[in-house]
């Protein structure tokens, strides 16, 4: 694959910001991943959200962004893929530089969610499920994570406090994070005695959500800058069954091990060449899940990584290091771009009390729905 540079970085902390529009979000993450690269316009612009038509009642965000930010007469698109909208569009200007139809893309990831009320926002985030098998019932999208949760500790024969360390990593490392939700650790006994949600996920189970916007600027040939050039070696989207029924195997990401597969491959490593991964700890379970689907646990063994301390910023295989989902938050259409935002800052070594010691390759993974679309890109160190 031709070598797509990654330019320019911005974001902004996700929170309630209730003075911002989802359009002056977006704009200030732009303008600081513009800024950044140190470059004017770039050829075209694709935005990552789910659910603007839903909770701001605004569609058409490719031309809102572009107009909002003088970006006129140019490729201006948005792309929808529920959790991972944010990856989908990174991919979609990856590709069109790679095929040498553009020679520069702005990515922007943004969601605006506390301005809807809580009820609204449930409910369009369980339009990422099956609507005529799943959420027509009743289902909620933490509901059919729990179901997961409840099979996968049943056949593995996991207790609930067994994935406390996922949340205690995450916060340990949110807290030394700027732009995290929530920048403080938390205990053991903090994640035991949190109130239900939906049984056996509890409140420190779930990632919260908020306001977010984030950018990446992406050329063909790589700019002047005092830090190391990264590049996209690996990009892979593959889907499953949107329902989880329908799935062979339930408990398994097969979506996201056929993606990480397909990246490991275009990039030519394996996972133990991995120094960072940005998971899409969502829930707890997911957490777990996606470092069985991708090479780094035994299937049924994803907790016992945690268990034994591994996953932390200084030991084997460093994930959620700014916080991940779960501390950073998940401000949904832009979460899969801080992803990649936090993988690229690792191995630029701008990662602060968090930085990991290998920085030769990260991965970021963003899932949509339940696990049914699923993209990884991998970056590289130049």
């Amino acid at each position: 694959m031709k070598k797509v540079y990654i330019s320019g970085l911005g974001q902004v902390p996700v929170s309630e910001n209730w003075d911002k529009s989802l359009k002056e979000l977006a704009g200030d993450a732009a303008l600081l991943a513009m800024q950044d690269a140190d470059i004017g316009y770039p050829d075209a612009l694709y935005v990552g959200n789910m659910m603007a038509i839903t909770a701001n009642k605004q569609a058409q965000l490719g031309t809102l962004m572009s107009d909002w930010l003088g970006f006129h007469h140019k490729t201006g698109l948005a792309i929808e893929a529920a959790c991972g909208s944010g990856a989908a569009a990174f991919r979609t200007a990856l590709i069109a530089i790679a095929s040498g139809e553009v020679d520069s893309a702005l990515v922007v990831g943004v969601e605006k969610m506390t301005d809807s009320p809580g009820s609204e926002i449930t409910s369009s985030l369980a339009t990422a499920a099956d609507a005529e098998l799943e959420s027509d019932f009743g289902l909620s999208f933490v509901a059919i994570n729990a179901l997961i949760m409840q099979r996968y500790m049943f056949e593995y024969g996991w207790r609930h406090a067994d994935f406390a360390d996922f949340s205690l990593n995450a916060h340990a490392n949110g807290a030394h994070n700027p732009y995290a939700r929530f920048q403080k650790a938390i205990s053991r006994k903090t994640f035991l005695e949190a109130p239900m949600v939906a049984d056996p996920i509890n409140l420190m189970d779930a990632s919260p959500v908020g306001d977010g916007a984030a950018a990446i600027v992406l050329t063909s040939q790589p700019l002047a800058h005092n830090h190391p050039q990264v590049f996209v070696a690996g990009s892979s989207s593959c889907t499953d069954t949107l329902s989880v029924q329908n799935r062979k195997t339930p408990t398994f990401l097969t979506a996201a091990a056929n993606s990480a597969r397909q990246a490991y491959a275009q990039a030519g490593i394996s996972p133990q060449d991995i120094g960072v991964f940005e998971y899409h700890d969502a829930f707890s379970i997911m957490a777990a899940l996606s470092l069985e689907a991708c090479g780094f646990a035994e299937l049924g063994q994803g907790p016992r990584l945690a268990l034994d301390g591994k996953i932390r910023f200084d030991s084997d295989i460093p994930v959620a290091t700014m916080g991940g989902l779960k501390a950073r938050g998940h401000p949904v259409g832009a979460t899969g771009i801080y992803q990649i935002i936090e993988v690229a800052q690792q191995l630029r070594g701008l990662a602060g009390a968090t930085q990991v010691k290998r920085t030769q390759y990260g991965m970021a993974q963003n899932i949509g729905g339940s696990g049914s679309n699923i993209t990884t890109h991998i970056l590289q160190r130049e």
